[in-house]
C-alpha cells in the first residue's frame, strides 16, 4: 500500500493493522508523535489525516492508505505554523510530551475555524491530555494563533 506522510509517499508491505503511530515512528523515523495511553484517549499521538485530527495509536495504517497523514514534523518544517509560533510565545510546554499532539489538535481547529470561541477552544481540546496542568497556557496559545491565522485570512 502507498501511504503520503508528510507529502511523500511511501509504499509499505507490512501489517496493514499495524497503528499508523508505529507505523510512522518506527517505520519512517518521524519520532515527534507520541505514544502515550494507547488507546486514543490521551491525544499525545495524534496527527492529521486528510486534515482532520486522529488518534494514530489506535488507528491502522491501513486505514491511511490513499489519505494524506501530516505529522507534527510536516505541519510546518519549519516551525511556523501559527500554532507551533503561538506555543512558543506563550511558553507552554513544560514537560513537552503531549505538545506535538496538542498543537495538532490545535491546527486541526484553527484549519475549520479560524475565530474560535473559548467554549469551542475548550470543546476542541478536551480530549487531549497534559499530564503537566498547561491548559490556560494551551488556551491562550490557541487564542493568540487563532488571531494570527485569521489576519492573515487563511
Amino acid at each position: 500500500m502507498i501511504v503520503t506522510v508528510n507529502g511523500k509517499e511511501h509504499q509499505y508491505d507490512g501489517d496493514p493493522a499495524m497503528p499508523l503511530l508505529w507505523y510512522v515512528r518506527d517505520v519512517l523515523g518521524l519520532t515527534g508523535s507520541k505514544f502515550g495511553c494507547g488507546s486514543g484517549l490521551c491525544g499525545a499521538c495524534t496527527m492529521h489525516l486528510d486534515g482532520k485530527s486522529v488518534r494514530s495509536c489506535v488507528l491502522p495504517v491501513q486505514a491511511a492508505e490513499g489519505l494524506t497523514v501530516v505529522t507534527i514534523e510536516g505541519l510546518d518544517p519549519d516551525g511556523d505554523h501559527p500554532a507551533q509560533k503561538a506555543w512558543r510565545e506563550h511558553n507552554v510546554p513544560q514537560c513537552g510530551y503531549c505538545q506535538a499532539g496538542q498543537i495538532m489538535q490545535a491546527a486541526s481547529l484553527l484549519a475549520e475555524n479560524n475565530t474560535p470561541t473559548d467554549k469551542q477552544i475548550t470543546e476542541h481540546m478536551s480530549g487531549n491530555l497534559c499530564r503537566c496542568g498547561c491548559y490556560q497556557r494551551i488556551e491562550a496559545a490557541v487564542k493568540s494563533a487563532a488571531i494570527e491565522q485569521a489576519s492573515k485570512g487563511a
